[in-house]
């Protein structure tokens, strides 16, 4: 049974065939085989039959996936449909809503600013935002008649961009959990597409925090805040420094807030649920928002992701532009948890095989989480590899010590963990040396 949709001429069943007609992810060399980067084109084959079925269970509607390792792409394929209601197949040039992987690029514009001492991540951000100046914690108190009130305390000490960056600023998103604490943030709407970064901030000044800052991991609207950092530091809005000093520089040329026009018939869209007979709702990738969101409002390609991570393969640069420096880069992917910081009792226990948590061989840096362990965790990986996905989908990890990458683009929100630790095992499985 054939189980590739072929994305250019390929003669094999998982291999990237070398030919002038095919794609070349926006420059990056593409391996003759497999093989030649220690990848087994046979094992990568099953990487191929489970999307495949994935798409004729009519569990996601279609995907792009990517393996690059020692600078090649090594396996680019596309799968299913681009949009299953108009029966349009899947392009490996699709161009999908990448959510929380935008965090990495917004946290990258945080540390080109730091390093040209504009910033500093040690600084509280009261100093680049005055609003947090006066921040309280939130505290839960029942009552004997069993209501709940929050009792607002000091900080113990302010959140600084550090905080931020590893998501243990005491900011939450307020989708997960219950109580008045959190739903706080969620009568703040706080994730309005019709606002902007400062409004957005002006908002997030008025209430109480989850937690003091530097004790727990609480996944939040941290990396929005970076956004508007970075519009103040930076003198410009966040679209427009992502685009000058970022995606440009990097040639990442269908990477932004939002597809250029003319670029719809790309779109990738996300199908039925077929629980539910209700359509996700994602963001149409040309809608061009009012917010920029810096914690999820981005768009992009495998093929531009993977320009992304070969830069931090190596080492801050890419094709001779340096964006930041080595030592940047081993500051960023290093564990910057505190000793004895907890992971916030909300959050979704599915996601524990890859949530930072000592006990599973997980940390967190600046922008992304990080391998600390070999084993405790059931999914593959090695010491020192970092990651992260999407809420619609998307998902991302680079493997310096096997120098390996790996892209999975799909908009299948219900899928995305079940597929995000079959990537893992699949890619891994396909190591041969």
């Amino acid at each position: 049974m054939n189980v590739m949709r072929a994305f250019a001429v390929a003669a094999v069943v998982g291999l990237v065939a070398a030919t002038p007609t095919a794609p070349r992810a926006q420059g990056l060399p593409l391996a003759k085989a497999p093989e030649e980067v220690g990848l087994s084109g046979e094992r990568l084959k099953r990487l191929s039959s489970t999307m495949k079925m994935g798409v004729d269970k009519g569990e996601i509607p279609g995907a792009v996936v990517l393996v690059g390792r020692n600078g090649k792409v090594a396996y680019l394929e596309a799968f299913g449909f681009r949009d299953r209601e108009a029966k349009a197949p899947m392009k490996t040039d699709a161009i999908f809503r990448i959510a929380s992987m935008t965090k990495p690029i917004v946290s990258l514009a945080i540390m080109i600013l730091a390093e040209e001492g504009r910033l500093s991540i040690g600084h509280p951000v009261s100093r680049y935002l005055p609003a947090f100046k006066d921040l309280q914690v939130g505290i839960e108190k029942r009552n004997s008649d069993g209501s709940v009130e929050v009792v607002r305390q000091p900080m113990l000490r302010e959140m600084t961009v550090q905080d931020l960056l590893r998501h243990t600023s005491g900011l939450t998103y307020g989708a997960a959990g219950r109580g008045p604490l959190k739903q706080a943030y969620l009568d703040a709407k706080l994730m309005d597409p019709g606002q902007t970064n400062e409004q957005m901030v002006a908002k997030l000044a008025t209430l109480a925090l989850v937690h003091q800052p530097g004790t727990v991991w609480e996944y939040g609207m941290s990396t929005d805040v970076l956004g508007r950092i970075v519009e103040v530091v930076g003198g410009m809005p966040l679209d427009r420094f992502i685009a000058e000093r970022i995606t440009k520089p990097l040639k990442l040329a269908d990477t932004g807030f939002a597809a250029e026009a003319g670029r719809q018939d790309r779109a990738a869209l996300p199908q039925k649920d077929p629980t539910s007979g209700q359509v996700p709702s994602i963001p149409a990738v040309t809608a061009d928002l009012t917010w920029k969101s810096g914690g999820g409002g981005m768009v992009s390609t495998a093929a531009d992701y993977a320009r992304f991570c070969q830069f931090w393969l190596n080492g801050g640069q890419l094709d001779g532009v340096r964006l930041v420096s080595r030592k940047t880069v081993e500051l960023m992917t290093a564990d910057h948890l505190p000793p004895g910081a907890k992971v916030g009792a909300d959050m979704w226990p599915a996601f524990q095989a890859l949530l930072p948590s000592p006990d599973m061989g997980q940390g967190f840096g600046l922008g992304f989480a990080v391998r600390t362990d070999v084993g405790r965790n059931p999914l593959h990986g090695s010491v020192g590899d970092y990651y992260w996905g999407g809420a619609y989908g998307t998902y991302f990890w680079i493997d310096p010590k096997e120098k390996l990458f790996a892209i999975l683009m799909m908009q299948a929100p219900a899928q995305r963990l079940p597929y995000r630790y079959l990537m893992r095992e699949l890619v891994y499985q396909a190591v041969m040396n």
